[in-house]
């Protein structure tokens, strides 16, 4: 973000990555997450579901902090993050996390850029959407 001056409409860069599987089943492991549906294929085909492994949302809420995190200079800038989930992501789909700065305020932790984010599985639907607020650097001009 530095040298580029943050305003309203501003274009986070983007962060687009596929969702491997084998990182799903980790993070299953480490959220001692029980739940097949995050790993065990048979289970889906018998609840009727896509056979593919669907996301943890943990995951995906992931995907949004590092694109901001990224564009602000860290996680410790990252201030307030609420999301929707509005569908699922699934083992092997490409998604895309991008952000607009709707509003920047000089508050008493410097100036803070909202922001609407989303996550969206390209070629398919919106994940998730929510709202952030991220410490971004002062203006020098």
């Amino acid at each position: 973000m530095s040298g580029t001056r943050v305003e309203v409409g501003t274009e986070i860069p983007p962060l687009e990555l596929d969702v491997d599987p084998e990182k799903m089943k980790v993070m299953a492991a480490l959220l001692a997450d029980p739940n097949p549906i995050h790993f065990d294929t048979r289970a889906l085909a018998a609840l009727g579901m896509d056979q593919r492994p669907v996301n943890q949302g943990p995951l995906n809420m992931g995907y949004l902090q590092t694109m901001l995190a990224r564009w602000a200079g860290g996680r410790d800038r990252l201030l307030t993050f609420r999301v929707r989930f509005q569908g699922n992501v699934l083992a092997g789909d490409r998604v895309r996390a991008s952000g607009t700065v709707t509003g920047v305020a000089q508050t008493d932790r410097g100036r803070v850029a909202t922001c609407d984010i989303s996550l969206e599985v390209l070629g398919g639907s919106t994940a998730l959407t929510g709202t952030a607020e991220v410490l971004i650097d002062e203006e020098t001009s």
